[in-house]
């Protein structure tokens, strides 16, 4: 397809400096364990720097329990909304005399456009023990070509870079075929309430981006995640007799058995090409452990909270009946369990998977980006972990991918970091999604 010279202009519009003073303003603000505001406040400042329309608005958590894909596993006292709009612009086109004049057919088609949905969140996971970073987390550092910081990657990073993105375009005056709305939303990495409250508030559009970290691969496809909490029993008794009790974290490791056993018979049967990629597409991973209360007791009761992963298609409901089956199975197998039975239940994140199918205009537009800039060949691919594209696709009935800058792979950990050029690149891969769409 190649570039436009409106196009070339916009991509060389680009300002590096202005992303990263912008991403440093926000990786300086701690938005963890729901401490959102700030953030958000922070960006809606720099989205009317840009001279987008505010809509900022108090997040009514009552209202959205209401809904059947809220979850949340943090509680925030003052969730805030923000979703910065453009609306369609006038293409002018200099005529023989020096002068402008208005293109009749843009002009014919003011406001009737479609409207592209640009996505992404300000919370952060916590930074885990400072010691373990080489500099503050909360003090992005440039070095070697590469931002270090909380939040640079997963994702305040691939938000600002679609925040430089979107300036890149205004700065040029080129024109957009509709209208764009970018919503920076609270509360992805737990469940994604800001993201349906946008939507719930009628934040949708024709097609839909969510910045996270795809290596600026297309991503039409993610899986789900549920949130499960495993109640193990066991017998109490004095450690030095321990064969008169059962252990609880001996039962656990009976169930943990059975729960890889059945990971690997869910993976065997992937055959969807978008996940070739991926050894385990969807893992079922304990992340946390509680039980026990005396060194020298035999524990009596086990905790173990993680999250299961589903597939693309698979009815929520019926993969929580297969996972609590398998438990009940494994129980009944045990003479202790038998009659002691393991509960199982859902709590917090509950994120379904989504999909969206490959001849749709976002898609379409984001694999002629990527080809253009050099970035690949533009094939689609799939993501085994949940994200806010479910709540876009699924209640919001927006077509929309995963497309941004940076590799999940570096995210949750100490040092998290994302190169500059990334960056960059991203920014460049927004603006050209911003003029081609829809393609």
């Amino acid at each position: 397809m190649g570039q436009t010279p409106a196009e070339a202009e916009a991509l060389a519009a680009v300002d590096e400096s202005w992303l990263l003073d912008v991403l440093a303003g926000l990786v300086a603000i701690p938005s963890w364990q729901g401490r959102e505001r700030a953030a958000q406040e922070y960006v809606a400042a720099v989205m009317d720097g840009l001279g987008m329309e505010l809509d900022v608005w108090e997040i009514d958590e009552a209202e959205l329990r209401r809904h059947p894909d809220y979850a949340t596993e943090i509680v925030r006292k003052d969730p805030l909304g923000v979703v910065g709009r453009v609306d369609w612009m006038a293409r002018r086109s200099s005529g023989h005399d020096g002068s402008e004049r208005s293109d009749p057919d843009v002009e014919k088609a003011a406001g009737r456009g479609p409207t592209l949905v640009l996505n992404g969140h300000v919370d952060v996971v916590p930074p885990g023990d400072e010691a373990r970073w080489t500099t503050p987390p909360f003090e992005m550092d440039v070095r070697g070509g590469r931002a270090y910081g909380r939040g640079v990657l997963d994702m305040k990073g691939p938000l600002v870079a679609g925040l430089a993105g979107v300036k890149a375009v205004l700065d040029c005056g080129a024109a957009l075929h509709g209208s764009l709305l970018f919503q920076s939303v609270v509360g992805e990495e737990d469940g994604g309430l800001g993201a349906l409250g946008a939507v719930m508030r009628g934040h949708t559009g024709d097609g839909a981006v969510v910045l996270e970290p795809t290596r600026l691969a297309v991503a039409t496809a993610q899986a789900g995640a549920l949130n499960f909490r495993l109640t193990v029993p066991g017998s109490a008794a004095h450690g030095a007799l321990r064969h008169e009790g059962v252990s609880a974290l001996e039962k656990f490791m009976v169930v943990y058995r059975h729960l890889m056993d059945f990971e690997l018979e869910r993976n065997s049967g992937v055959t969807d090409p978008r996940f070739r990629a991926c050894s385990v597409p969807h893992p079922i991973c304990v992340g946390t452990m509680r039980g026990g209360e005396w060194a020298s007791s035999v524990p009596e009761i086990v905790q173990a909270e993680g999250r299961f992963g589903v597939g693309v298609g698979e009815d929520v409901a019926a993969a929580r009946r297969a996972f609590e089956a398998r438990v009940a199975a494994c129980c009944e197998g045990d003479d202790f369990l038998r009659d002691h039975p393991v509960r199982v239940e859902w709590w917090g994140g509950q994120f379904a998977p989504c999909e969206t199918p490959a001849d749709t205009a976002i898609v379409q537009t984001a694999r002629s980006v990527v080809r253009d800039l050099g970035l690949g060949d533009g094939e689609v691919t799939g993501v085994p972990y949940g994200s806010d594209l479910r709540h876009l696709v699924n209640a919001g009935r927006t077509p929309g991918i995963l497309f941004g800058p940076g590799d999940v792979a570096g995210s949750h950990r100490e040092n998290e970091s994302i190169g500059v050029g990334e960056l960059v690149d991203g920014a460049r891969a927004v603006a050209l999604t911003v003029m081609r769409f829809p393609a």
